[in-house]
């Protein structure tokens, strides 16, 4: 997401997708060897059918530690939308951005009741499920940041990098984000290429 965020026009091949449209999947990844969180994990069946080989790495943590982070970051973007409206100007791609992605996560992946913590947990719960369910479980990692680079490493098949585990999606880390991009009105550019 921090990829689209930080070039708008991104979000045109997400939407043609939200849209039932057919889209080249190779020319939205051109230049990009995998996807995390949103959009990509909206359309992750699709994506899988397309790159047999992929593997698929699902982090999971606890529903109610979850919830409470995102409601308290990233949500707020959606609840101060028209305030982040103003300091993108009119922009066309950027205004954009924000319909499309409640559309697709808001009002798609949560059926327009985020606010309903019981209802949000239930969707984030039954997701990691059916996704330990469909996908190959020699495709599959069920990771917790927590485990740091080993079984992600181990996984992937690649060595364990010097450098610790980074923290850029944690709660600290997203509240910093959410200022950053309300004072200067886009995503600075130690976010912009880690989403």
């Amino acid at each position: 997401m921090f990829e689209v965020i930080a070039q708008p026009t991104r979000i045109r091949p997400w939407a043609s997708a939200l849209d039932g449209e057919r889209v080249d999947w190779d020319q939205v990844f051109a230049g990009f060897e995998s996807t995390v969180d949103w959009p990509g994990c909206a359309f992750w069946q699709q994506l899988m059918e397309r790159y047999p080989d992929a593997k698929v790495v699902l982090t999971v943590r606890d529903p109610l530690r979850w919830y409470e982070s995102t409601y308290n970051t990233i949500y707020q973007f959606v609840k101060n939308g028209s305030e982040a409206d103003e300091r993108f100007g009119a922009d066309p791609d950027m205004l954009a951005l924000r319909p499309t992605i409640e559309r697709m996560v808001w009002n798609g992946t949560f059926d327009g009741r985020f606010e309903d913590r019981d209802h949000a947990i239930e969707v984030f719960e039954r997701h990691n499920a059916e996704v330990q369910r469909i996908v190959p479980p020699e495709r599959l990692l069920v990771f917790e940041v927590k485990q740091g680079w080993g079984p992600l490493c181990e996984f992937l098949g690649v060595d364990v990098p010097e450098e610790d585990f980074p923290h850029v999606n944690d709660s600290a880390s997203m509240t910093d984000l959410a200022e950053q991009i309300r004072s200067e009105g886009r995503v600075p550019s130690p976010f912009a290429g880690q989403g």
